[in-house]
């Protein structure tokens, strides 16, 4: 049975859920494109990884597999702007969404929108070259900075925040980011966590990075939760950040350019400021059984930068069934209805590693495939045909050859500044290069 006798699938998103859903499909004997509204492929690994995590960055090689085994990639096309889900039904047995949450979760408190504050979303795009972030840029014009957040995101906004800028030279990072980050001013990163020390989401190993900062000094603030001697009934993880933050609260602050300051049982309950955020206002909780308690005792914590790290969100997909409390689609073992599925984020929430995507997209690809037997034939079984819409439509699609050579032309902005790559980080010039308008690079 050939892959075409099989049923033809496309998968709406490329990062590694739909990458992982992609291949297991392929190795089931189906025949699948990839469509994305990026022309780079890989979603969080690539927009989403801090730049200095060069070997979680490695998962790529195994993401690139479905695309050298057989499934065809459509890049630059935004579904239900470009191309409407009914006519990808023209065109395919079954269609897969695995477009991620790409919102940010919100505080809902006073002065949230103030200019300065952000969700973390915006600066993790930005400093991994996100290219509808081109002309963004973060205000790094004060000496105070707050991350909110007890998980890893905020570990990372706060050490790429404190990294000295030549020590990212050797990363990805577009050059425009390398220079706002040389002309920083921020000095103290706050990390205000709303539950103590024991209930923190860290990793550990994500945790000791911030203690390896050159002339950064960490600093615990934890009004003497640190010491409750009830280690016993905590798993491995939470032992060790303990470990690590017992280790960091006894020892001398130190002198250092630059200061992380980790503040446990601290909620935002305001951000103040005239034109812009300036200030933090935070309260202290008591934290017991789990019930997370204010106290009414307020501090001020002067910051010209804001950013969330408290969760993310997916947005309603047009014709899928979206439960807004949840903010999932409703589905059985990935399968939506007959013919129309999800993967990844969108089907069970934002959790876990990039690597639970990979049991996440089995499942979805074994109702698929269980499926596909039964469902009716597409009108117009072509990507070809496909294509030919987006033209009329003046999609400017692009294809996985148009990747390569933005790939290409990366690792060549690389080779000129020492690293093994540098993201181009403008849509435009990604386009010009994915359909060779652009025959040489000069800047990222």
């Amino acid at each position: 049975m050939t892959r075409s006798d099989t049923g033809r699938v496309v998968v709406v998103g490329a990062g590694p859920a739909g990458l992982y859903t992609a291949q297991c499909l392929l190795d089931g004997g189906a025949e699948v494109d990839v469509i994305d509204r990026l022309a780079a492929p890989y979603g969080l690994v690539r927009y989403g990884v801090a730049p200095d995590h060069v070997r979680m960055k490695s998962v790529v090689g195994v993401l690139r597999k479905p695309f050298a085994t057989g499934a065809g990639f459509i890049g630059n096309v935004t579904v239900g702007r470009d191309v409407s889900l009914a006519q990808l039904r023209e065109h395919y047995h079954a269609v897969v969404y695995a477009t991620g949450c790409p919102l940010d979760r919100s505080l809902d408190i006073p002065g949230e929108g103030l200019a300065g504050s952000i969700g973390s979303s915006r600066l993790v795009g930005w400093y991994c070259g996100h290219p509808d972030l081109a002309d963004f840029a973060p205000p790094l014009d004060q000496p105070g900075a707050v991350v909110i957040g007890a998980g890893n995101v905020a570990l990372d906004v706060a050490r790429v925040l404190a990294t000295r800028a030549d020590r990212l030279r050797g990363t990805d990072v577009p050059d425009r980011v390398l220079a706002a980050l040389a002309a920083s001013r921020v000095r103290d990163i706050h990390i205000l966590v709303r539950r103590g020390p024991r209930d923190a989401r860290f990793t550990p190993a994500e945790l000791r990075q911030l203690g390896e900062l050159d002339d950064t000094r960490v600093v615990v603030h934890d009004d003497g939760t640190l010491d409750r001697p009830d280690d016993e009934d905590l798993d491995l993880r939470r032992r060790q950040n303990l470990g690590i933050l017992r280790e960091w609260a006894a020892r001398e602050r130190g002198a250092g350019e630059r200061g992380v300051h980790l503040w446990f049982q601290r909620s935002p309950v305001a951000l103040r400021g005239d034109d812009r955020v300036r200030q933090v206002v935070a309260e202290r909780n008591t934290v017991e059984r789990g019930r997370i308690s204010p106290t009414g005792e307020w501090h001020t914590i002067g910051a010209g930068l804001v950013v969330r790290a408290v969760g993310y969100r997916s947005e309603p997909v047009d014709g899928l069934p979206f439960d807004p409390a949840t903010g999932t689609v409703s589905h059985e073992h990935g399968r939506v209805s007959p013919g129309l599925y999800v993967a990844g984020w969108l089907k069970r929430g934002p959790s876990g590693v990039i690597g639970t995507n990979k049991a996440d997209g089995a499942e979805t690809a074994a109702a698929v495939l269980e499926d596909l037997p039964r469902l009716p034939a597409p009108a117009h079984p072509s990507t070809e045909r496909l294509r030919r819409v987006l033209d009329e439509r003046g999609a400017r699609h692009t294809d996985w050859s148009g990747w390569l050579r933005i790939d290409a032309a990366e690792q060549e902005l690389g080779r000129r500044r020492g690293a093994e790559r540098v993201k181009v980080g403008d849509r435009h010039t990604m386009i010009s290069l994915a359909i060779a308008e652009g025959a040489r690079l000069c800047t990222s």
